[in-house]
């Protein structure tokens, strides 16, 4: 067996990385010879504790020597009542691992395969070669992010040449099988990038310097963005706050840049937030739900002359203008934790009990029975883009494909165990019948027209061709005209004798993004855009939907809201 399959170097899960650094392994009892080097993040996948969420400046009445102030997370809030000590274990790792000494009484390690079997599940309906979940997404000539550990992976045309000088204490046994040590010798050497600076606009400038002016910092450490900073707006409303959904497009450039820390700060201070309990008149939100902002407030701490204290003051929805619950921001939260582990290399985070816990608590309630019957997930008109009426009650795409993301990442990163296996089954099942769902109701090009055009009415039956009873006259006039031959798109929304005809963009480029459509549609859609750019963006940025409404249709949609304008 040649070097590259025996030894895992997966992007999916790094349990084991080949570097220059950390020559013992104390906690396994053994340590490393000299001249063979390996370094694990095991130790990083133990919490100290299971209740130890790191937050070091945020005890409760706790004055920080540095800052002259207290920092307040968790006031009145319930805790994690986590009791499987399990979860402080990283997956895939089993105790039946053993030295075996060469001739020259060397110390080799056995690795365990780290691998899931709950990769091996497909999450389309049609099948595709070599998919890995997430990992086959991917953007051909796009952003290239140079790896942060540098891995080498040996051919089997170099292998078969070492081959022949192999001796026993330069062997590793993998699984039964004996690879050679040889693969980890001058890696440094022969894998060291040159690294080119590349030259930074003057635009690309200012726009880093606009981007930190918006940073906000929570006991003196960054902890997000606001979502607007204009020093002319003397009342900028709600716009002054952390908002999720704003923070992400902010979040993926700090990470692409190499700032961490604030993306890291973000996903911890946010997941104490979501146990939070907010009503309105009266009612709570169901367990697991995420903030659609926090704000940092400085109030005075009691008993104590001129001193204060920051708080973080989570908004629900209580606070919204429309008193919505925001749908999208758990969503969010799991997509910007699988990419923060997959830029960063950082899996340890997302194994932490505490952050497994609140992946749970964000499906549980996504996943939870109600009265609907697809497999979609119903939400009310303005919980996401903005707090105010669009007219996409029901099913829209865009919470669709964020749902459809959200699923893939939570699967791969899950530690699957007694306890959320059950959970892993129902997004696997979940995954499928949503893929399948979007692709074969939401589609829209030529044909499906002309097929809406011929729907008979009234069918009651399971073998109904039109199932959602879908008039043929509601379908607008200007879309005739308006799509081209070759292309289609992914409606706004789908509701029983209703579909939502609009253009929405997030939704359906977030679907390529996700490999939520099938690659024919995919390029339907891109072929679409590029047809019509006149209409969706023209001189202007991306439209967020498209036509715009008009007179009497704006006012009974949106309820003559001037914001909608």
């Amino acid at each position: 067996m040649n070097t590259s399959s025996c030894i895992s170097i997966s992007t999916t899960k790094p349990y084991c990385r080949i570097i220059n650094s950390y020559r013992s392994l104390s906690h396994f009892g053994f340590s490393l010879p000299n001249n063979l080097i390996i370094h694990t993040n095991l130790s990083k996948s133990h919490p100290k504790s299971v209740y130890n969420h790191e937050f070091h400046c945020c005890n409760n009445r706790s004055r920080s020597q540095d800052m002259g102030r207290t920092c307040i997370v968790n006031l009145d809030r319930r805790g994690f009542n986590v009791c499987d000590w399990n979860w402080g274990h990283a997956r895939g790792f089993s105790s039946n691992f053993h030295v075996d000494k060469g001739s020259n009484s060397r110390g080799v390690l056995v690795i365990p395969q780290v691998a899931s079997d709950i990769r091996n599940h497909s999450t389309s309906v049609e099948g595709h070669v070599n998919e890995k979940g997430f990992e086959s997404i991917y953007i051909q000539g796009g952003l290239n992010v140079k790896p942060l550990v540098i891995e080498k992976i040996e051919t089997e045309s170099n292998v078969a040449k070492e081959g022949k000088e192999e001796t026993s204490y330069n062997r590793v046994e993998v699984n039964g099988s004996n690879v050679n040590t040889n693969f980890f010798k001058d890696l440094n050497e022969s894998t060291t990038p040159k690294i080119v600076e590349r030259e930074v606009s003057e635009i690309e400038k200012e726009a880093w310097q606009l981007l930190r002016g918006t940073i906000v910092n929570y006991c003196g450490n960054p902890v997000g963005t606001v979502a607007a900073n204009d020093p002319a707006d003397r009342q900028p409303l709600n716009y002054d706050q952390v908002f999720i959904r704003d923070f992400i497009p902010s979040a993926l450039a700090f990470l692409l840049n190499g700032e961490t820390e604030i993306v890291k700060n973000f996903l911890l201070h946010t997941l104490q937030l979501q146990s939070w309990e907010k009503t309105v008149d009266c009612y709570s939100p169901g367990q697991g739900l995420m903030p659609a902002s926090f704000k940092v407030k400085t109030v005075p701490l009691d008993g104590s002359d001129g001193g204060f204290e920051e708080v973080l003051d989570p908004d629900f929805g209580e606070s919204a203008i429309g008193r919505v619950a925001p749908v999208d921001s758990g969503l969010w939260w799991i997509i910007l934790l699988r990419a923060y582990g997959k830029i960063t290399g950082d899996h340890a985070l997302q194994e932490r009990v505490d952050v497994q816990t609140g992946i749970r608590l964000g499906l549980n309630l996504c996943l939870s029975d109600g009265f609907d019957m697809f497999p979609t997930l119903l939400v009310t008109d303005g919980s996401c883009m903005i707090d105010r009426r669009m007219g996409i009650h029901g099913h829209p795409l865009e919470i669709q494909a964020l749902f459809y993301s959200a699923l893939r990442c939570a699967r791969e990163m899950l530690i699957v165990n007694d306890e959320t296996k059950n959970l892993v089954a129902t997004i696997n099942n979940r995954l499928s019948a949503l893929s399948f769902h979007i692709r074969e109701y939401y589609w829209v090009d030529m044909k499906k027209i002309n097929e809406i055009y011929r729907y008979n009415t009234e069918e009651y039956s399971t073998n109904a061709v039109n199932k959602f009873n879908i008039y043929p006259d509601q379908i607008p006039s200007w879309l005739v005209d308006w799509i081209p031959e070759e292309g289609g798109y992914l409606i706004g929304n789908l509701q029983p004798a209703h579909m939502d005809f609009r253009f929405f963009t997030l939704g359906n480029l977030w679907a390529i993004i996700s490999s939520l459509g099938t690659s024919k549609q995919n390029k339907g859609i891109l072929n679409l855009i590029e047809a019509k750019w006149d209409d969706l963006i023209g001189h202007m940025p991306l439209k967020i939907c498209y036509p715009a409404l008009e007179y009497e249709e704006w006012r009974i949609i949106t309820g003559s809201d001037p914001k909608n304008t």
